[in-house]
């Protein structure tokens, strides 16, 4: 059997890298092995980052890089689509499995099954029910169309079955993020808060660490269009920030290239910079971010991939959005996550919470850090 992985972007590294791993545990011991080929889009790519994730989560270098980079969602699905099937007809593959929802897997997915292939989605089933949001429509039409669906929870299962998809296309298989997590929790847990830092800031290092050391620290990570394009919305939630969090508790800030672009255009990027409790951070490796993760006393994120983290580590997390394609993640049902928008009432309210909260780790059904097997297993079942 042959299967082309595709990656596009950072959320899918953490994805792969156990289906990767699975691959090699299965060849070291069948008769009959899986030639596997990678394939990394080049969606947003950053070498230094993708570099340091593929090192850190062990992952083989791609086999084929299309090389993409930045564009419209318009110009990289086109694009992709143009020189993903050159691969896919030379290479001939059994299955594709794409993972996550970036712009690479609604390429990939109508690119197999226009050349007749079997198309996989690990981590199908998520819906937020929010089409302004690109990953909804990549989600949709990917599932739509593809042969095998690989559920996070039963709640993504409910999700196709409504939709109206065949019972024998949908598999219950757990969320692979979480054996990367478990995975990693050791290897994170050796790093030193302090190395993080220094070898991180944008901004001065040699600050006050003092609530840092004692894991009396927030972290904040902000990067969708909804909440940083917009200066009315944006200003608001830094004020909250350096008048409110800072002032508290000193405040971590990975900085993403799109955040600190507009924060500087909106004149807000020189205050951030100077406040002497807010560490501004380049955006992190896995490892390091995952042991910031582990030590916060709360977490204000738009990031869909940290509040399932959050939900198994215990973090709080306050999620900067109005909905969410992983309701399993919020507290009503059972997770650490609550939504609070951009509302600077909720964010407070939610934030007061959630200081004075103790962890409460939570391991919704199957995220055990065995799901990478039972995708591959899945994929090898399958009757088409």
């Amino acid at each position: 059997m042959k299967i082309i992985s595709v990656v596009g972007a950072r959320p899918n590294f953490m994805k792969i890298a156990p289906f990767i791993k699975a691959i090699e545990k299965h060849n070291q011991t069948a008769s009959e092995k899986i030639e596997h080929i990678l394939v990394h889009t080049g969606q947003h790519y950053d070498d230094r980052m993708s570099r340091a994730f593929f090192e850190q989560l062990e992952i083989p270098d791609a086999d084929i890089n299309l090389g993409i980079g930045s564009g419209t969602h318009a110009e990289q699905v086109g694009q992709t689509m143009i020189e993903f099937e050159r691969v896919v007809k030379e290479n001939k593959p059994d299955w594709v499995v794409i993972v996550g929802d970036v712009n690479a897997i609604l390429a990939c997915s109508v690119t197999a099954k226009k050349e007749h292939v079997l198309c996989c989605h690990i981590e199908a089933g998520l819906r937020s029910g929010d089409m302004a949001m690109p990953e909804e429509i990549n989600r949709l039409v990917a599932d739509r169309i593809s042969d095998l669906l690989l559920t996070p929870d039963r709640l993504s299962s409910e999700n196709l079955r409504k939709e109206g998809v065949p019972e024998s296309k949908i598999k219950f298989t757990g969320n692979i993020m979480i054996d990367t997590l478990e995975n990693n929790r050791k290897k994170a847990d050796s790093f030193d808060i302090m190395d993080i830092l220094i070898q991180n800031s944008v901004n001065n290092p040699g600050k006050k660490i003092g609530g840092l050391l004692s894991d009396e620290f927030a972290v904040m990570t902000l990067h969708r269009p909804s909440n940083v394009d917009k200066k009315e919305i944006l200003e608001p939630i830094v004020r909250f920030i350096i008048d409110e969090v800072c002032p508290d508790i000193p405040l971590i800030w990975t900085i993403h290239p799109r955040t600190r672009k507009m924060l500087d255009s909106y004149g807000l990027l020189d205050e951030i910079m100077e406040h002497n409790s807010l560490f501004v951070l380049e955006p992190l490796g896995y490892l390091e971010m995952l042991k910031l993760n582990m030590h916060a006393k709360v977490i204000l994120t738009d990031s869909g991939g940290l509040q399932e983290e959050c939900t198994v580590l215990g973090t709080p997390c306050l999620t900067l959005r109005w909905n969410t394609e992983r309701p399993i993640t919020l507290k009503e049902h059972g997770g650490a996550s609550v939504l609070v928008g951009n509302s600077i009432d909720l964010i407070r309210k939610e934030y007061h919470e959630a200081r004075n909260k103790k962890r409460h780790p939570v391991v919704p059904e199957l995220w055990d850090g065995r799901t990478a097997e039972r995708c591959l297993k899945a994929i090898l079942d399958f009757n088409n």
